[in-house]
């Protein structure tokens, strides 16, 4: 239809999930524990090349847990991207731990190493260093994970990546989400693949991820009745929404391959209009593009995000600002934070200047060209009515 809804990054079925739900219901599992689940933790591990993964019931749930794992606690610190969606930190919260938020940098739009040495420095010098640090891929971009890690080796801090938006992207030919102590994935409705809602914990680590499944199914101990000694959590994953996710998972690498070719017409067509910047790919990587994002500089362009984005939306067409940074959220407002450098505060800046746009891997060419012709559109006028042309 001409006028029908373009989502933003809309689920992406492959006709095959019904055939794992079928199956969980032929056979009775329809719990969270069965043969999807077990199913579903190995292949992903096998995909990303960790050596084990455990289902649970959000990405958040998984950064969770890998908090509790570090034995994160009252009075503790974590260091956390800022600009990030706000499930990355809420879980340093349940924790009763203070998050630190770190500025991004302007190659990848992730965690400034810059930022981060700064802040690991000055908490060496005051004996604060943190449990953790928590460092998010962007939109499927990865972060400079090299200087990113070799910053947390030197001063022993664990490392644990939010690759919720990164499934399938590459750093140097490895995987993001495999390079840290903990590694996160969101099958959240939006993300590259889905199960309705869930995540993944993976790590080399098979011992803790042992502690995990316990710690995720109420932390029960092994005994004939009910006893508990330690705080669990309700956070497994359904043997129905794990078949979900195993047909999804078929099809991840079309899926990678569909959003970067949008990617690729988009900045085709977009990126001779003035002011915009689309999010750069850093050299040796392969970002999903989960999401196509862009800048507008207002030196070079008299058009607004805020004003693209409502002209978006009266065409029945969704797209989003950048994440707000969270050490600007109210939340947040008596947190730390580090910037990229002094008076040089990049995830504002992203965040004033951003938009994503409609990037699911069902995107037809035709609804592209409705986004496509909007954003001229919009900057056409913008032009017009500046007397420029």
């Amino acid at each position: 239809m001409k006028n029908s809804r373009i989502f933003l990054s809309p689920p992406h079925m492959t006709g095959n999930e019904q055939h794992y739900i079928e199956e969980a219901f032929k056979s009775n599992w329809i719990a969270p524990v069965g043969p999807n689940i077990d199913a579903f933790e190995k292949e992903i591990a096998e995909y990303v090349g960790a050596k084990g993964a455990v289902a649970v019931s959000s990405g958040t749930a998984a950064i969770h847990l890998a908090l509790s794992l570090l034995n994160v606690k009252r009075g503790d610190r974590v260091f956390c991207s800022s600009l990030t969606f706000v499930a990355t930190a809420n879980p340093i919260v349940y924790q009763g731990a203070e998050p630190v938020f770190i500025d991004s940098e302007p190659e990848s739009w992730n965690m400034s190493p810059i930022a981060l040495e700064k802040a690991l420095s000055e908490a060496y010098r005051k004996l604060q260093l943190p449990k953790a640090v928590i460092l998010v891929h962007l939109y499927g971009q990865s972060a400079k994970i090299d200087q990113i890690q070799a910053l947390c080796d030197l001063y022993k801090v664990p490392l644990i990546e939010d690759a919720a938006e990164s499934l399938g992207s590459l750093y140097k030919g490895q995987h993001t989400g495999t390079f840290g102590e903990f590694g996160i994935y969101s099958f959240n409705g939006n993300k590259i693949i889905t199960t309705s809602g869930g995540g993944m914990l993976v790590s080399d680590n098979l011992k803790a991820l042992e502690r995990a499944k316990f710690l995720a199914a109420q932390a029960r101990d092994k005994a004939l009745h009910y006893q508990h000694s330690t705080t669990g959590f309700n956070y497994r994953m359904s043997n129905i929404l794990a078949g979900v996710g195993r047909a999804q998972l078929e099809v991840i690498d079309q899926r990678v391959e569909a959003r970067r070719r949008l990617y690729e017409r988009y900045k085709r067509k977009l990126t001779m209009l003035e002011g915009i910047q689309f999010m750069p790919e850093l050299q040796d990587t392969t970002t999903n593009r989960w999401l196509t994002v862009f800048t507008l500089d207002s030196e070079h362009s008299n058009v607004l995000p805020e004003q693209l984005i409502m002209k978006m939306s009266s065409q029945n067409i969704e797209a989003r600002p950048v994440w707000k940074p969270l050490h600007l959220q109210p939340l947040f407002r008596d947190c730390q934070y580090f910037s990229h450098r002094p008076h040089e505060d990049i995830s504002k800046k992203l965040f004033l200047t951003g938009i994503c746009l409609p990037s699911g891997s069902n995107l037809t060419d035709l609804e592209q060209n409705r986004v496509i012709a909007c954003v001229q559109d919009v900057f056409e006028k913008s032009v017009n009515k500046e007397g420029i042309i």
